[in-house]
C-alpha cells in the first residue's frame, strides 16, 4: 500500500513537470493568432488590467455587470476601432473618461482584435477540453 506521502510528492512531481512543459514549450498559434497578435494581445490585457475594466465590463460573459460584454466589440456592425476611442475617452454616464496613451489603445485594440478572432462570447457552445484549453463547438468535427 503507498503511503500517502509517496502520493502527495508524485502528485507535486506531476504537477511542476507539466508547469514547466507549458512554459519550456508555448504554443505556436493559439485560436488562429500568430506570436506576434498573441504578444499584442498580452499586452493589451495588461491594459485591461491596469484600469480594472473587468470590474464593469465582460469577456466571455465573465466579468462585471455593469457594462456590456465585449468579446466581440471589435467587429460589432456601427462600433469598431473609432467607436471604442470614442468611449473610453469620453466616457458616458456610468463609465467615466480614461486618458489612455495611444500606445495603451493600440494595445488594447489589439487584445479586442484577438479575443474576437477566438470566437463568441456564449460560453454555453463551449467545451473544456482534458488539458483545460477551451474549444468552441465551431471546432469540433461531427
Amino acid at each position: 500500500m503507498l503511503k500517502p506521502v509517496y502520493v502527495f510528492l508524485f502528485i507535486c512531481a506531476a504537477f511542476l513537470f507539466y508547469s514547466f512543459s507549458i512554459y519550456l514549450n508555448p504554443p505556436k498559434s493559439m485560436g488562429g493568432l500568430n506570436q506576434e497578435e498573441l504578444k499584442a494581445a498580452a499586452e493589451g490585457k495588461l491594459v485591461w488590467q491596469k484600469y480594472n475594466c473587468q470590474s464593469c465590463h465582460q469577456i466571455y460573459n465573465l466579468g462585471g455587470y455593469l457594462g456590456p460584454d465585449l468579446t466581440n466589440c471589435i467587429a460589432q456592425e456601427g462600433k469598431g476601432e473609432l467607436y471604442i476611442k470614442a468611449m473610453i475617452l469620453s466616457g458616458t454616464k456610468q463609465m467615466p473618461a480614461f486618458k489612455l496613451t495611444d500606445t495603451e489603445f493600440t494595445q488594447l485594440i489589439a487584445f479586442f482584435t484577438a479575443i474576437n478572432k477566438t470566437g463568441s462570447a456564449d460560453l454555453r457552445t463551449f467545451t473544456v477540453k482534458g488539458d483545460g484549453m477551451i474549444e468552441g463547438q465551431e471546432h469540433h468535427e461531427h
